[in-house]
């Protein structure tokens, strides 16, 4: 617990420093939100408060026999970045925290880092790979962000957390990594369609998206110029 722990406190003093803050003005949230202002992320961190602490302690409220615990943390950082997704991930642990008796601090802070704050590093450095690779195309942010990144960046924060003495109760170590790769595949569906609706519908809604950057038309081709 000491590594999770210090590794915590290490994400979420590395996020304050890039104060995070800034990407909120000190307009009240839930009010007329202008596309592309900072105010629109009021929406996105207030649901996220509101539903995310409840599907991170389901497992423990109802004590299912395979407690597979769900994320949201790669569509939590595709709302509110890197620098904002990290202390409100932790607050979302400390509201599941209180809600589930049955929850233990420990488990609390080991939930906060391998099922927030690591997947939703590891979707940050996919992202920037993503960009660089393929460029700013609405498809590579879609699917290539929404949908292959939350499966990756899920499924490698699972086995990291299960090389370091994580493990599913009840079953043994392989079939944890079945297990982990399933639901890594139901979050990626469930990001991949909200990060569509939210890019066709409330793109203001979507801090890493940029109207600028994945609607610019294509440079006109050097070929077609000189003719």
């Amino acid at each position: 617990m000491e590594l999770d722990a210090i590794l915590t406190l290490l994400a979420l003093a590395v996020a304050l420093a890039l104060r995070p803050w800034r990407m909120l003005t000190s307009a009240r949230p839930l009010v007329h939100e202008a596309h592309g202002t900072p105010a629109a992320l009021w929406t996105p961190l207030l649901a996220t408060l509101v539903l995310l602490p409840w599907l991170w302690a389901l497992p423990h409220i109802t004590h299912m026999p395979l407690q597979l615990q769900w994320s949201g943390a790669c569509l939590v950082l595709l709302m509110l970045g890197w620098p904002l997704a990290v202390p409100v991930l932790c607050t979302v642990g400390g509201l599941a925290w209180l809600l589930a008796p049955a929850l233990t601090a420990d488990e609390a802070l080991s939930m906060v880092l391998w099922h927030g704050i690591v997947p939703a590093t590891l979707a940050l450095g996919w992202g920037v790979l993503l960009r660089r690779w393929l460029g700013t195309r609405v498809f590579v942010y879609i699917f290539g962000r929404g949908f292959v990144g939350t499966v990756l960046s899920l499924f490698a924060a699972s086995l990291l957390a299960q090389a370091l003495g994580e493990s599913i109760p009840g079953i043994s170590q392989d079939l944890g990594k079945i297990a982990r790769w399933l639901m890594a595949w139901g979050d990626a569906i469930v990001t991949g369609m909200t990060t569509a609706i939210f890019v066709a519908y409330r793109p203001q809604w979507l801090a890493t998206w940029s109207d600028r950057l994945y609607l610019a038309p294509p440079p006109p081709d050097p070929g077609q110029t000189k003719s």
